[in-house]
């Protein structure tokens, strides 16, 4: 089986962060069921990580001017091909993102050390606004993109 962190994130979203839930599960019983589902130590530990990592983070970015513009670094363009690129400027010109939310699903993204697809990207976008307090409206909007409800391009 050729699981990853990735596969282990989309596991967890589909069976535990639902944001009705009150009481989160117990960390040690979902990873056990992790394990019996097949997934690697390895993989389970460095996923907890990665959300934990989300959860923790504190960036200190000033939201810039609607004239700024974000320009990806040599190392992010080797993980983000151009197609990702451009959907992460276009949410954020469309203000599902803003650039604190922009440098955290950089920050996210980047941390799972595989270069990414565009669909891998969306769920990491909405992994993290979930995660983020007064986003409703952003994740609402984010779940239209994923499951299709709306394109993402802007005329």
């Amino acid at each position: 089986m050729k699981e990853n962190i990735f596969d282990v994130l989309m596991y967890l979203f589909d069976n535990y962060m639902d944001e009705d839930s009150e009481n989160p599960p117990d960390n040690d019983l979902v990873k056990t069921e992790l394990l019996a589902a097949g997934f690697v130590d390895n993989d389970v530990i460095r996923a907890f990580d990665w959300l934990e990592s989300l959860a923790s983070e504190d960036i200190n970015v000033t939201p810039q001017s609607s004239s700024s513009f974000r320009i990806f670094s040599p190392f992010e363009k080797e993980r983000l091909d151009v197609e990702c690129q451009d959907l992460m400027m276009t949410l954020e010109r469309t203000g599902i993102l803003n650039s604190i939310n922009r440098e955290l699903i950089l920050d996210r993204a980047i941390a799972l050390e595989e270069v990414l697809s565009l669909e891998k990207l969306k769920w990491i976008v909405l992994i993290v606004l979930l995660n983020q307090p007064n986003e409703e409206l952003a994740l609402a909007r984010m779940e239209d993109i994923i499951y299709d409800l709306v394109p993402t391009y802007v005329h």
